[in-house]
């Protein structure tokens, strides 16, 4: 007869402080939802500009920390995760589209080349508080403007850093990723684990 089976421990964060997610994103909130993480949401508020001439893996960590912070201030007791996520093409920040033809121009930037995914996160839990930065290389198929225009038509672009969601229709896009796939979708896991290690 075989052993029955043990309910495990927490494998994503050992410590007792309660969660709150600082992010809106439906995607960061499945990714924590997918590794058994108990927690719960609370919206930053609106966007705030890029800090100046910050490089992405600095700029996001700002960003990432601003949204911890401000949520921290309304729960205090809380550990905060905050997020942001910046996709950069030869050098060029691309955010979120502010519509369709934005969403087009910034695919045909992408469109059969490589570009990053930057993701800051920051964690604050009372007067601690920790940042990082993950980097993920992804590789785009050369795709024709007929393929960009239905893709911009189908609305997922529109809510998206880059224009584009790989966890969605533009999956069949992507020829190669170097890195953390969770980053592409927002939210680098592993990461983001280390950082919980400190405060467990």
């Amino acid at each position: 007869m075989s052993a029955p089976l043990r309910t495990p421990g927490p494998l994503f964060y050992a410590g007792s402080a309660r969660i709150v997610l600082a992010s809106a994103s439906p995607r960061r909130v499945a990714l924590l939802r997918q590794v058994g993480l108990a927690f719960t949401v609370a919206d930053p508020g609106p966007d705030r500009e890029w800090p100046g001439q910050a490089e992405p893996r600095h700029g996001v960590r700002a960003l990432a920390l601003e949204k911890a912070r401000r949520v921290a201030v309304r729960r205090p007791e809380a550990l905060v995760i905050g997020a942001d996520t910046v996709v950069v093409a030869r050098g060029v920040r691309l955010g979120k589209p502010a519509g369709g033809a934005e969403a087009l121009e910034l695919l045909r930037q992408l469109q059969g080349r490589t570009h990053e995914v930057w993701t800051g996160l920051a964690v604050v839990l009372g007067g601690d508080q920790r940042t990082a930065a993950e980097v993920t290389k992804v590789q785009f198929a050369r795709l024709d403007d007929a393929e960009l225009r239905a893709y911009v038509r189908t609305g997922e672009p529109l809510d998206k850093a880059g224009a584009y969601g790989v966890q969605g229709l533009a999956a069949q896009f992507v020829r190669r990723i170097e890195g953390d796939y969770a980053n592409v979708v927002g939210l680098p896991l592993a990461r983001l684990r280390q950082l919980l290690k400190e405060f467990a």
